[in-house]
């Protein structure tokens, strides 16, 4: 198992991941919850799989298919995967030699209130 660069995009996927990491969260959902376009999630998806920190799975048929809509590949950070992302984002908040600029330290609330 690797590691994979710790962009500042890839530690915004993996925190949107990690803020409830028993969940199964849909493509669209984290590009929503991390601020990042659909071209930009995808390929740290498909890193973050290749190296064991995230598993996948495709939607039911039957559910897609009564919602009218197109079926969606369901991500969850694995249990290993959850350990060593926790790690490899301390030790990337520790080796920043200034702050954090506010649009990247705080992030705005899903539900639409204050965090």
């Amino acid at each position: 198992m690797g590691m994979p660069r710790m962009t500042l995009q890839t530690q915004l996927v993996l925190r949107a991941l990690l803020e409830d990491p028993a969940r199964q969260r849909y493509g669209l959902e984290l590009c929503e919850l991390a601020g990042l376009p659909s071209g930009t999630i995808y390929p740290i998806l498909a890193r973050l799989e290749q190296v064991g920190w995230v598993d996948s799975s495709w939607e039911d048929p039957v559910v897609h298919e009564q919602a009218g809509r197109p079926r969606r590949r369901f991500y969850r950070i694995t249990q290993d995967g959850a350990v060593q992302a926790r790690d490899a984002l301390a030790r990337a908040y520790k080796s920043r030699k200034q702050p954090l600029p506010g649009w990247a330290a705080a992030r705005p609330a899903v539900d639409g209130g204050t965090s």
